[in-house]
C-alpha cells in the first residue's frame, strides 16, 4: 500500500492554538475529523492515519515546536518507510496574501525556520509543500508578533472555506499526484 506523510506545521500549547503560525495544525485537525480518524500522542508528534482508495495517509503534528520540525518529519518518514516524494508539508506563508494556497514540489525555505529545519534534516529542499498565505502587513512590522497573533475577524470569516480546499489538495496529492494536483488547484 502506498503511503503519504502529511505534516502540519505549528507550535504545541494552547497559547498557539488559533494563531496564524499554526495553520498547518488547523488544516490537519479538520482533515482528521473529516475522515473520522483520531489523534494519538506518539514519539515526536501527534499522529493519525486513515486509508482512502488503497492509499494510506499518515498525518503528524510535530511536538518539537516549529523551528525543530525536521527531527519529527525525518523520524516518521523513516519509521513509516515513506519516500520523500510522498511527503507533503503544510505551512503558513507570511509572503502570500491571506488565503492564497500554493502547492510546490520543491523550493526554498523563504525565511521560514520550520522549513529550514526540515530541509536540514532531510538534506534536501526537494519535498512538496503546501503554503497557506497568512497575509502581508505594511512594512515595517513585527513579523514574530504577527505570525503568533490570532486570526482577525475578516480572516475568521474565510478561513473555514480555505481549510476545506486544503483538505481537498491533500487528498488529491495522494490520489492524483503532485503535478495533477498543482494543475488543479494552484491559482484558484
Amino acid at each position: 500500500m502506498k503511503k503519504f506523510l502529511i505534516v502540519g506545521l505549528g507550535n504545541i500549547g494552547l497559547e498557539y492554538s488559533n494563531t496564524r503560525h499554526n495553520i498547518g495544525f488547523k488544516i490537519l485537525d479538520h482533515l482528521v475529523k473529516k475522515n473520522k480518524a483520531l489523534w494519538e500522542v506518539k514519539k515526536l508528534a501527534s499522529y493519525s492515519s486513515f486509508k482512502k482508495k488503497g492509499k494510506k495517509f499518515v498525518m503528524i503534528k510535530p511536538t518539537t515546536f516549529m523551528n525543530r520540525s525536521g527531527k519529527s518529519v525525518k523520524y516518521w518518514a523513516l519509521k513509516e518507510k515513506i519516500n520523500i516524494e510522498n511527503i507533503l508539508i503544510i505551512t503558513d506563508d507570511l509572503h502570500l496574501p491571506f488565503g492564497t494556497l500554493r502547492l510546490r514540489g520543491k523550493g526554498s525555505a523563504a525565511g521560514h525556520n520550520g522549513l529550514k529545519d526540515i530541509e536540514s534534516e532531510l538534506n534536501t529542499p526537494n519535498y512538496a509543500r503546501l503554503r497557506f498565505g497568512i497575509g502581508q502587513q505594511n512594512k515595517p512590522f513585527d513579523q514574530v508578533k504577527f505570525v503568533l497573533d490570532k486570526w482577525n475577524k475578516n480572516e475568521e470569516k474565510d478561513i473555514t472555506k480555505r481549510i476545506e480546499i486544503c483538505t481537498e489538495i491533500v487528498i488529491a496529492f495522494g490520489l492524483e499526484g503532485l503535478n495533477n494536483t498543482m494543475n488543479k488547484f494552484n491559482g484558484k
